[in-house]
């Protein structure tokens, strides 16, 4: 005879039975549930009602594509203490691409069947939007079948105050160029607080939004990131998710969500201890359950 075993948890931590239940019945978690979903020990059970989400929103199905990065460029004219990639103009071993480097090293990954070019690079003080868009319109023309995914909002921030026109106006024009989406990166944490002490040379908070919010309703989609595992709080990463959340209510135009964590190494923020295991499961899991 066989017997089958029910598999529902029992959760470690009363805190987390009602934020079961508003799981279960589809509703959203606010800033003191994504708290508690921090805090908590229970981590089996934070888990367990991710998974559920999960399933409920995509069953057995897992999504991805074949993507090969594209560097233009590591320098750049800020100085985030978070940063690793970057260098000044003047450093020796700072490079720069030509467009000829750059449409020869996308051919390399076209060879491999990629299905994307994911296209970031430093704030390099005399590369131009015209440059930028060149490179666009040189891939397309080689590549037309494989996606353009370039430039973050910290990016599109920059090449407006450089050009000195709209972040719409540089939008349009990338667009144009053949841009087809958005990475997500360069959001970090949105609190004030955190940014102007890890990477207070970059768009704020709110800008990083509005900057979205334009590419969204330019119809050009993009992901979306937090950088977690450094200075910021509990309630600095709940507060990060509902933002996104909110913007995606209004536009629809978030792809996919990227947790990322933070590494020091080589960076001004040596002293940070990396993330765990632990902390990096936990954050995929609140990430699914706040979003």
């Amino acid at each position: 005879m066989e017997v089958t075993v029910a598999m529902i948890p029992v959760f470690d931590d009363p805190r987390l039975l009602p934020i079961r239940h508003k799981v279960e019945a589809g509703e959203r978690l606010n800033l003191n549930d994504g708290v508690t979903l921090y805090r908590t020990p229970d981590l089996l059970g934070v888990g367990w009602m991710a998974n559920q989400v999960r399933e409920r929103l995509h069953g057995n199905k897992t999504f991805f594509n074949v993507n090969r990065h594209i560097n233009p460029t590591d320098v750049c004219v800020a100085s985030c203490k978070l940063c690793a990639f970057g260098k000044k103009a003047k450093d020796p071993t700072a490079y720069a691409f030509s467009l000829e480097e750059i449409w020869e090293r996308a051919g390399r990954g076209h060879a491999e069947g990629v299905t994307e070019f994911h296209i970031v690079g430093g704030l390099h003080p005399e590369l131009s939007l015209d440059w930028y868009c060149e490179m666009l319109r040189g891939l397309k023309q080689r590549y037309p079948e494989v996606h353009l995914k370039a430039f973050t909002m910290v990016e599109i921030g920059y090449f407006a105050q450089r050009t000195k026109i709209s972040h719409r106006e540089v939008l349009e024009r990338l667009k144009d160029a053949g841009m087809d989406s958005m990475p997500g990166g360069g959001a970090e944490i949105f609190a004030e607080r955190v940014r102007r002490i890890i990477c207070d040379h970059k768009l704020s908070g709110d800008q990083w939004i509005e900057v979205a919010r334009i590419a969204h309703k330019l119809g050009i989609h993009s992901n979306c990131t937090m950088l977690y595992g450094h200075i910021e709080t509990e309630e600095d990463r709940v507060d990060h998710l509902l933002k996104l959340r909110s913007l995606q209510d209004e536009t629809q135009g978030f792809q996919t969500f990227i947790p990322l964590a933070f590494h020091p190494d080589n960076t001004a923020m040596e002293h940070v201890g990396k993330t765990t295991g632990f902390n990096d499961i936990r954050e995929i899991a609140v990430s699914r359950l706040m979003l």
